[in-house]
């Protein structure tokens, strides 16, 4: 089976349902067009096109279908902050490991002190983005949830230079130490505690962190990793410097391409029958936890399944759309 025959096969045994998309999705991507020029990112005709074909509030309207049109304008504009972020630190012009750690402290330090906050690590564009996005769960959500977002933060931007330190040195990681990297790469643990934001009902710290509940967490984000790591497979073999599952598998094991798409598509497989074993033990917290853990779960169950029906939508990921107009 080709890469792309691979992903759609994934898609169609997916258990999780499909989550609605939210009915604010299109004219939040419209939104976002329009303020994107205003911001003075260096944007040509060819980029703009690009994000618009990347359906960003299609993709943030999936992980969070319920949120208000204004909650999911500020959602998309912090997915679109990421993605930005991460085509800095990954292109061919990419930010040196000592740029991001730079970028990491701006970043939290605006996360910490608001839109007032300034740091030479974080200017121009990408701090009036993050300015635009931060505002409102700045002002609306309490100190103790901002923090949780602000570690989730450090956490992806530590590891990002990690993976920047690597390709410099032309370190290669092997399959355990990738996979760790990579749930920090990722920025799922980021969207997690977003869902918070769009339901306004935050988790106390001591069940937001239960053992349980982390590691159904963290078997999400490597399923949504995963998928993704499929979906840029070529384009990471040109680019990422083995930072990629099958990448890592290939270096490790000595197989094929071919024999390291069907390991890390087992290893998926593996891992969403143990996210749905999980998800069904969870324990009752009581009445007043409930609903909100119930949300929280939910949440992780979009951010996986909306990944990948967003990743077979967006023109990002060539591989799964070419499979789709092939007819599949």
């Amino acid at each position: 089976m080709t890469t792309g025959e691979i992903l759609w096969a994934l898609r169609a045994d997916c258990p999780i349902p499909p989550p609605r998309l939210s009915p604010h999705a299109d004219q939040v991507q419209e939104w976002l067009l329009g303020v994107l020029p205003t911001l003075d990112l260096p944007l040509d005709d060819t980029a703009l096109h690009r994000l618009s074909r990347g359906a960003f509030a299609r993709y943030a309207g999936r992980l969070y279908p319920a949120a208000t049109e204004a909650d999911l304008r500020v959602l998309t504009a912090l997915f679109t902050w990421f993605f930005l972020v991460d085509d800095a630190c990954d292109g061919p012009d990419r930010l040196t490991p000592e740029q991001i750690r730079a970028l990491r402290d701006g970043t939290l330090a605006l996360l910490h002190d608001g839109p007032r906050a300034r740091h030479a690590g974080l200017t121009g564009p990408l701090r009036q983005l993050l300015v635009l996005a931060w505002r409102e769960p700045h002002q609306r959500m309490p100190a103790w949830w901002r923090l949780r977002v602000a570690k989730a933060v450090a956490r992806h931007l530590d590891g990002t230079r990690q993976e920047a330190l690597n390709k410099e040195t032309g370190h290669r990681p092997a399959v355990s130490e990738y996979v760790e990297l990579r749930r920090a790469t990722s920025a799922a643990e980021v969207s997690y505690p977003l869902v918070e934001f769009a339901g306004g009902r935050p988790l106390p710290d001591p069940v937001y962190h239960h053992p349980l509940l982390r590691e159904i967490a963290q078997v999400g984000n490597d399923l949504l990793s995963w998928y993704n790591d499929l979906a840029s497979l070529e384009r990471d073999r040109a680019t990422a410097g083995g930072h990629n599952l099958v990448l890592a598998l290939e270096g490790e094991l000595a197989v094929s391409s071919a024999e390291a798409v069907e390991l890390a598509a087992g290893r998926w497989r593996d891992s969403m029958r143990r996210f749905v074993g999980l998800r069904a033990v969870v324990p009752s917290f009581g009445p007043a936890l409930d609903g909100a853990v119930s949300d929280h779960l939910d949440g992780i169950a979009y951010a996986v399944r909306g990944t990948i029906d967003w990743t077979v939508e967006s023109a990002r990921y060539p591989a799964a759309t070419v499979q789709r107009a092939s007819g599949a």
